[in-house]
């Protein structure tokens, strides 16, 4: 990648990237990792140069060549790379019940890594990625991992899933079947199991929505 940044072009294509998208600037702040969104106004402004790092992130942010947003007379479309170059997998901040968590206001990033995406690409619109809070998994999973999921209304006893319990509250817990519901087993042993029988599951409710597939560590797609 050539290392100059033409200024005043980048600032106009970010701006516009960032129009036509609709783009929460305090999320793109937090997504780069920068602490102010005032940086974000210098950079549209074309106050600031950003780093080469932060060019890549925004890059891949809004599906563009990275060469194309420093300035450059060349195609906007990243170049394809076994058809995955496109595709990404949304990280969610908030999964509750009564609408479509998959809305694109409750996307705070996307998952992009080519390793990653390759093994999901077939059906990636049936998948999503979670942030892990809290301690209850470990040492399987810490907070502010990720998880892949697999959209689904159902698991086998014994599978990982994200389940969603009175409309609110999304968790990640291991999933029992019994005769008389179901478990939710935390790995930490500190955490007691949750019971929950069918007409607790009808009535509260709770509701698988599924399930954990691959699990990345804190920072990974940051």
């Amino acid at each position: 990648m050539n290392e100059q940044i033409i200024l005043e072009k980048f600032s106009e294509r970010l701006f516009k990237l960032i129009k036509d998208n609709n783009t929460d600037i305090n999320m793109l702040a937090k997504i780069l990792g920068i602490k102010s969104k005032s940086t974000i106004y210098r950079y549209m402004n074309g106050e600031m140069s950003p780093k080469i790092t932060t060019i890549k992130c925004l890059a891949e942010y809004f599906n563009v060549d990275a060469t194309w947003l420093m300035g450059y007379d060349v195609p906007m479309d990243p170049i394809k790379s076994n058809d995955t170059s496109n595709k990404k997998i949304p990280i969610l901040g908030t999964v509750k019940a009564g609408y479509n968590w998959l809305a694109e206001e409750n996307v705070i990033g996307y998952i992009t890594d080519r390793d990653t995406i390759k093994d999901y690409e077939k059906n990636i619109n049936e998948y999503f990625a979670l942030k892990v809070t809290g301690d209850s998994m470990l040492p399987l999973l810490s907070d502010g991992d990720l998880v892949i999921v697999h959209d689904q209304d159902d698991v086998e006893s014994g599978q990982t899933a994200v389940i969603l319990i009175n409309g609110e509250e999304a968790t990640v817990k291991k999933v029992i079947k019994t005769n008389e519901g179901i478990e939710l087993h935390a790995m930490n042993p500190y955490y007691p199991i949750k019971k929950f029988t069918f007409d607790d599951m009808k009535n509260i409710p709770i509701k698988i929505i599924g399930r954990v597939k691959e699990a990345k560590i804190k920072g990974a797609f940051e």
